[in-house]
């Protein structure tokens, strides 16, 4: 069996974004297989081959977005006919291949999601935003010399890269993780009805609320002298390019919106 027999999905979004979680949402679904048990990282598929880099390689959490290196697009050097065939060798010996769609999620999905199209055609691409102040606490127990406003100049940059990449896509949906832990039924069934799938409950716990230890961290944050001169730093240089996609630092509680907000047209490619 050859990947011209699957429908691949790839699942992209930064480190502690809730892409594990709703990877395996999607997973769970009976015509679906995704890597579980695989003994790396979250079974990343990233850290189960040998193809392209790791984000471990270039800064791991927080970091690798800066690498050029890992922005790979169809005219990388690793595009070849051997690499694909060794992608596809390397991976679906952690899948069902009897499943018709396989799930894949990583954070450098984000930014290479032009590489992947180009090594399997056959692609389907789901990319999650979570708050950057959320992003930024969760990471920040990784990165404890990063300031603030370096951890969120790393949110702005991949999904910057991310959105001018999505015109040489063919197929995607793009969603807030804040969206999904209040409706996780109703986001669930949008994309799987983008994923061309029968739309399937989740059984799995999501909580709603995860996101208020992180806004409340940030508050505290703002009153210490470093930390808040970081936080000060990343609104002025960075607010404006969030609200383009749909957050605020100035206002870290507001309600998020953007195009692919639940309550709005959602961004999705014509070719779904």
């Amino acid at each position: 069996m050859t990947s011209l027999n699957h429908t691949f999905i790839f699942v992209g979004g930064l480190h502690r974004s809730g892409t594990s979680l709703f990877a395996k949402c999607l997973a769970d679904h009976p015509a679906t297989s995704g890597f579980h048990d695989t003994g790396v990282p979250e079974d990343e598929g990233q850290h189960l081959q040998t193809v392209f880099p790791r984000a471990s390689r270039y800064g791991g959490p927080g970091g690798f977005g800066f690498a050029p290196q890992m922005h790979l697009t169809e005219a990388s050097p690793e595009v070849t006919d051997a690499n694909r065939a060794k992608l596809w060798q390397e991976w679906s010996r952690h899948w069902d291949v009897s499943r018709t769609h396989l799930v894949e999620k990583s954070p450098p999905n984000l930014i290479k999601s032009r590489f992947l199209q180009a090594m399997f055609p056959n692609s389907l691409f789901v990319f999650i935003l979570r708050h950057p102040v959320a992003v930024a606490g969760a990471t920040k127990k990784w990165k404890r010399r990063t300031p603030l406003h370096r951890l969120v100049e790393h949110w702005i940059v991949c999904h910057e890269i991310m959105l001018s990449d999505l015109p040489h896509l063919e197929r995607f949906t793009i969603f807030h993780y804040e969206d999904f832990v209040a409706q996780p039924r109703r986001v669930l069934d949008r994309t799987f009805r983008f994923l061309g799938l029968e739309p399937a409950a989740a059984t799995r716990e999501i909580r709603s609320n995860v996101n208020d230890s992180y806004l409340a961290q940030w508050e505290a944050w703002r009153q210490e002298f470093f930390a808040g001169r970081s936080i000060r730093k990343a609104e002025r240089l960075y607010e404006q390019r969030l609200n383009k996609l749909g957050y605020s630092l100035c206002e870290p509680r507001r309600e998020v919106r953007s195009d692919w907000s639940l309550e709005s047209q959602p961004l999705e490619s014509a070719a779904t």
